[in-house]
């Protein structure tokens, strides 16, 4: 069915039936792994893009682009068109911008740009595309010092979904629209003009503490891991591992923008920890050493990933921390793995007004993330009885990177004030709304 596409681009198209077709179908996240698409296209320029938009309209197809790693909410998975930017993945630097393809994976833009002394405030995730990562926010190690990731974001090519190509050097609105706002909801973007940061040196801390003293560390890490100067990012992961038997340890980890002496002075004030390692190191060996880090390595047998999250602006009472651990350290099947993390906010995250971009979400002083993994076919309600715990505190905003499908109103969850601007530049821009999934706009 697919021969006159294949006929006019120079990407290629993938069937049910070609060799390669599973191993391309698949994303990231096995619950959604029985999604069948008619067709995957892997495009090789912008117009092949518009070829491909042009093909699903006539033919009546869903099309959804895939531009990296993987979608919470399975947004990048259909059973039509899937448009796989994996080849549309080069980079390239003059002085401190930096020119990306929308298909380009964080492990290979973190070694691109240290090439030139030059990185972003991009996160940990090797595997996590840039565009989807930019196009929701974008947190990471250096967010607190130098903001999200689309805050660095200068300008992008797209193709709009009746098939113009676009560049956002002729239209501030769509790029007001895309720094936060554009995964999958305005076009295809096939490219982004960054704003760099220079290489920085850091200290890289990874401390932990047995379960017993998980709740005097979160509450004293409320106190100052908003508040501290800008330059220090310190998170926090509780994991409770595969193994039911083994109690669940708290992970306090992260970067700072000083010298070992000032960050060790920082973290005192989470109390004396179980073990302790800190290190100054450039910022190209910290980096990869924190991904990942006190998460349970990835298993080879299918686990069913679901996680919820949100905002707050006020600290957590102490008796809400409390009933939060309990519930953690509950009786679990073996085989389950679960994570609470705390990621800081404030600094240069909300120094912009709300207004500035798409992303409403600058008056938040931390983020909160209760997470699962499950054996196929197993039901475990943890992460709604956790994430409940906390709810009644929290701001009601969620990270869009972070889709939550049981949300009572999603769409203000994720875009709050500046949602009617949203909606109508969605209607400008995509009119029929060609590009569609569960709760876009």
């Amino acid at each position: 069915m697919f021969d006159a596409l294949r006929t006019s681009i120079d990407g290629t198209v993938i069937e049910p039936g070609d060799a390669d077709y599973d191993a391309a179908r698949k994303p990231a996240l096995e619950r959604f792994h029985d999604a069948r698409p008619q067709g995957i296209v892997r495009p090789k320029s912008a117009g092949d893009i518009a070829e491909a938009i042009a093909f699903a309209r006539r033919s009546g197809l869903h099309l959804t682009p895939r531009s990296g790693g993987h979608c919470f909410a399975g947004r990048s998975s259909t059973t039509g068109i899937v448009l796989d930017l994996a080849p549309m993945h080069e980079v390239s630097v003059d002085g401190d911008t930096a020119t990306v393809g929308g298909g380009t994976r964080l492990h290979q833009l973190y070694a691109d740009l240290w090439r030139h002394g030059r990185t972003l405030n991009i996160g940990c995730g090797q595997t996590v595309g840039i565009a989807g990562l930019t196009l929701g926010g974008g947190l990471g190690l250096l967010g607190r010092a130098h903001g999200l990731t689309c805050d660095r974001l200068l300008a992008a090519e797209v193709v709009l979904a009746d098939g113009r190509i676009v560049s956002t050097d002729d239209d501030p609105d769509l790029l007001w629209a895309l720094r936060g706002a554009g995964g999958g909801q305005f076009g295809v973007v096939t490219e982004l003009r960054f704003a760099t940061i220079a290489d920085p040196d850091t200290t890289l801390f990874h401390l932990t503490w047995p379960q017993p003293d998980a709740a005097d560390v979160i509450e004293r890490w409320q106190g100052f891991a908003a508040s501290a100067d800008e330059g220090l990012n310190a998170n926090i992961r509780v994991v409770a591992g595969t193994d039911s038997e083994r109690a669940p340890t708290l992970h306090l980890f992260g970067i700072h923008l000083g010298s070992r002496a000032d960050t060790e002075r920082l973290l005192a004030l989470c109390g004396d920890p179980a073990t302790s390692d800190v290190a100054e190191l450039p910022y190209q060996q910290a980096k990869p050493a924190l991904s990942g880090l006190g998460a349970e390595p990835t298993s080879d047998a299918p686990r069913h990933e679901r996680s919820r999250s949100e905002f707050f602006a006020q600290p957590l009472p102490r008796a809400v921390i409390d009933q939060l651990l309990a519930a953690f350290a509950a009786t679990r099947e073996s085989g389950t793995y679960r994570e609470l993390n705390f990621t800081p906010w404030a600094g240069a995250y909300n120094r912009p007004d709300e207004s500035a971009t798409a992303f409403a979400h600058r008056d938040e002083l931390f983020l909160v993330e209760h997470l699962q993994q499950l054996p196929a076919g197993r039901i475990d309600a943890w992460v709604d009885e956790s994430w409940d715990i906390t709810h009644s505190h929290g701001s009601g905003r969620v990270y869009p990177n972070f889709p939550d499908s049981d949300l009572d109103d999603p769409l203000t969850a994720y875009h709050a004030g500046n949602l009617p601007r949203l909606r109508e530049l969605k209607h400008r821009y995509d009119p029929d709304r060609f590009f569609r999934f569960p709760h876009s706009l």
